[in-house]
């Protein structure tokens, strides 16, 4: 459900933007804060592998399936919702991978789309690398996901909502002498 939620807004702000701004200066909503610029990213975050779109798709669609296949174990509310929020993000990116500019169905650059990004927090702050990169609704979902994730496997909580304790991590179940029982000679 998360994932049709976020999948749904990252379509509707993307088609709303595109009908509104494209083309357009920057519509800023908070000055020097928040701000809402059209651009079109072939590449990965930070537009890296702008060169490698095709790859990025075939990617993406590598992501749905495994999160897809990976929810039949869920027991877990916590990895629900973060795999509602990687399967709704890594859709809405993959859809534009696929119908966007320059590709589109039954033309030659078939998967190469690039994704619709928009939304631009602090322009200008960033003397580092110029700018905070420009993102969407399916980009915050990703990273939202994503964060979820690696906090979720720090506390040892498993797909299926069981918690692995620190001794069941270890490979040689926690003991001391590698795993060997005690008084078993070799």
């Amino acid at each position: 459900m998360l994932s049709a939620v976020i999948y749904t807004a990252d379509l509707i702000t993307k088609t709303v933007v595109l009908r509104t701004l494209e083309g357009q200066a920057p519509l800023v909503v908070i000055q020097d804060v928040l701000q809402f610029r059209v651009i079109f990213n072939s590449g990965a975050a930070f537009s890296i592998g702008t060169g490698m779109t095709f790859v990025f798709t075939l990617i993406a669609a590598g992501v749905v399936v495994a999160i897809i296949r990976t929810a039949r174990q869920l027991g877990s509310r916590a990895w629900a919702v973060t795999l509602g929020l990687l399967l709704g993000g890594a859709l809405g990116n993959l859809t534009d991978r696929l119908l966007r500019y320059p590709s589109g169905f039954g033309r030659p650059t078939q998967l190469q789309g690039h994704v619709v990004d928009f939304i631009e927090v602090l322009p200008g702050h960033f003397p580092v690398i110029d700018y905070f990169p420009v993102f969407n609704i399916a980009d915050s979902a990703i990273v939202c996901g994503g964060i979820l994730a690696v906090l979720l496997a720090w506390r040892n909580v498993q797909i299926d909502g069981t918690r692995e304790s620190a001794d069941q991590a270890k490979p040689d179940g926690g003991k001391a002498d590698g795993g060997k029982e005690a008084g078993a000679s070799e």
